[in-house]
């Protein structure tokens, strides 16, 4: 799960007690601000999600731009359970026991793509390290099931690593969305204390794979800025991501959820510095970048997808 997909209105301080207290609020930057949104979608999206029993990785993760996106009539589906079997550390999912997988989600969450017009749609999931396969074969299901039930809609998927299981790469990119997304998330030097579970070269060749393996599919990856690396390491897994065969690139702030157990945010990176950054990541090659503050890994997908031509 990722923090392109999971930041809180609210950055905070580092605090000190027990895991269950809540980090005292940091004040935003004026950048950091958001207004309330206009659009009139939202209580249609809630409505079909609530019909439908679906969740979103808006609501679980606490996105910022949540608001946003619903009331344009849009949603990033979470697929297999609101609990996650890892302890990221900018995360704002839950970590526990998931339950069993719902053998009926990939149908209803093709029901509610239809049903919401969705030109476009995302889907993601917690870690469920609990599965054989980790989730790999409801992915691929859920992708046969939006292609069955609206064939004109593109379908992109934020996959979590499968620890490493070719055989799960192998069944979650031969599904074949338009988009075979896998958030790195953070620089090199970050990961022992950011994503103590995940490994920064296992990332990068599960987008490898997913490249050599369907050419044709877009691969597509997110970083975060604010967890104390220096811009140039962004840049350095950048190019990393480029090395690989990466498509398209998103970076964002990290801002912290608000839980004890979550990093605390080391620097808002101002928006002239994002925007120097998508400059020079532009130069490297990708063929979409996404680059400022609410920027997040599933916010605008649709928009980001169209760039590619």
């Amino acid at each position: 799960m990722s923090n392109q997909d999971n930041a809180t209105e609210n950055a905070a301080e580092n605090t000190t007690g027990s895991a269950t207290e809540k980090p005292a609020v940091r004040r935003l930057p004026p950048w950091l601000k958001k207004t309330i949104p206009t659009g009139t979608g939202k209580d249609t999206v809630d409505a079909c999600l609530e019909e439908l029993c679906l969740d979103t990785v808006c609501r679980g993760a606490r996105c910022p731009n949540s608001l946003d996106c619903k009331s344009r009539g849009r949603a990033a589906f979470l697929l297999m359970g609101p609990y996650c079997t890892r302890s990221c550390r900018f995360c704002a999912m839950e970590s526990g026991t998931p339950g069993p997988l719902d053998a009926e989600e990939p149908a209803r969450l093709a029901q509610a793509v239809r049903r919401l017009g969705l030109r476009h749609a995302v889907i993601t999931s917690v870690s469920r390290d609990d599965l054989p396969d980790g989730g790999a074969g409801h992915f691929a299901r859920t992708v046969a099931a939006i292609r069955a039930d609206s064939p004109e809609t593109t379908v992109e998927i934020l996959v979590p690593d499968f620890w490493g299981d070719e055989e799960a790469w192998a069944v979650s990119v031969d599904s074949k969305p338009d988009v075979y997304n896998h958030n790195l998330e953070t620089v090199e030097r970050l990961y022992d204390r950011v994503r103590p579970e995940a490994d920064f070269d296992r990332s990068l060749a599960l987008l490898d794979f997913a490249m050599e393996r369907q050419p044709e599919v877009v691969t597509k990856s997110g970083l975060m800025v604010g967890l104390g690396e220096e811009l140039e390491e962004i840049v350095d897994a950048a190019v990393a991501l480029r090395d690989v065969g990466v498509d398209s690139i998103t970076v964002g702030q990290y801002l912290q959820p608000r839980s004890a157990r979550t990093l605390p945010v080391e620097r808002f990176v101002t928006p002239e510095e994002f925007a120097d950054l998508e400059k020079e990541l532009r130069g490297l090659g990708f063929k979409a970048v996404a680059c400022s503050p609410f920027v997040r890994s599933s916010y605008n997908a649709e928009e980001s997808f169209l760039t590619l031509g």
